[in-house]
């Protein structure tokens, strides 16, 4: 069984409402970037997302992810103009032919805003609401939930990882709180592949459990990504069996929320995990 440190709880995302708790929730990654790590240029245009989005859709995704800067490691940074221009006419086009909710994947708060406008129902920030925190004020301004990411520059850490990372969140949850974002809104992600290494990562994963006590639901985003890559010496097309493995620990570790690429495969996998670990007689 998956040991919460809260009920399961609606989250409210505009004309949405998913249900945390009951079963593991899957969130499609759509990239309207031509520079990501995995997929970078094969949806940038407003047609090939839409298509890719509603191909999800079907497979099962609960919620469609879109960010409009790569967040890879050595990645340049996207001014807000451009970041602007891709994500929000393929928010507009989804609200058009999808009826599922919407995250926008952005730490900007004037991209955040304009996504919401569009008819974004989340805030996805990889950032915690610590690179700009009047992104906090636009969450509570639409009243809907957040995800916050642990980030950082580098991979120093003064004291043990998770301890500090529970730090970072409690920055993170402060500023959401003060800002006005309702507790019940708030959905934590540790990050895995950002300001960590590839032992720091896998300690995250083996430990994951411990931000239970943090006391909000957890979102895990490893679909493809290096921790896999270099653990198996594998392409990033070719990570699909490591994703679906780590997907697996995490939901027994607690995560509600996994974030992938290869969504009918993963739900399969989330299903049957859950038919175990969520199982109450």
């Amino acid at each position: 069984m998956i040991k919460k440190s809260y009920e399961n709880r609606t989250l409210m995302c505009r004309e949405f409402d998913l249900e945390i708790g009951a079963r593991t929730l899957i969130m499609g990654i759509l990239n309207v970037t031509p520079d990501s790590f995995s997929d970078g240029g094969n949806f940038n245009n407003v047609g090939h997302a839409l298509n890719h989005a509603i191909a999800m859709v079907k497979e099962g995704a609960d919620i469609i992810d879109v960010g409009g800067e790569s967040t890879r490691p050595g990645s340049d940074e996207v001014d807000e103009k451009e970041e602007l221009k891709r994500v929000v006419p393929v928010i507009q086009e989804l609200k058009r032919f999808i009826n599922k909710p919407i995250s926008i994947d952005t730490y900007k708060a004037n991209v955040a805003e304009a996504a919401l406008e569009a008819g974004a129902n989340i805030i996805n920030d990889v950032w915690g609401f610590q690179r700009q925190p009047e992104i906090a004020h636009v969450a509570a301004k639409y009243n809907v939930p957040v995800i916050l990411m642990h980030n950082q520059s580098g991979t120093e850490y003064d004291t043990d990882i998770i301890e500090a990372m529970k730090a970072f969140f409690e920055v993170s949850v402060n500023i959401a709180l003060e800002a006005g974002v309702k507790k019940e809104n708030i959905i934590l992600d540790p990050g895995i592949g950002f300001g960590k290494n590839l032992e720091q990562n896998i300690e995250v994963m083996r430990r994951l459990d411990e931000f239970q006590s943090l006391g909000y639901p957890i979102l895990l985003g490893i679909s493809r990504k290096s921790i896999i890559g270099k653990t198996l010496d594998l392409p990033t097309h070719d990570r699909l069996e490591g994703t679906i493995a780590l997907n697996t620990l995490g939901i027994q570790l607690g995560a509600e929320i996994i974030r992938v690429h290869d969504i009918k495969e993963n739900v399969k996998a989330a299903k049957m995990v859950d038919a175990v670990v969520r199982y109450e007689r």
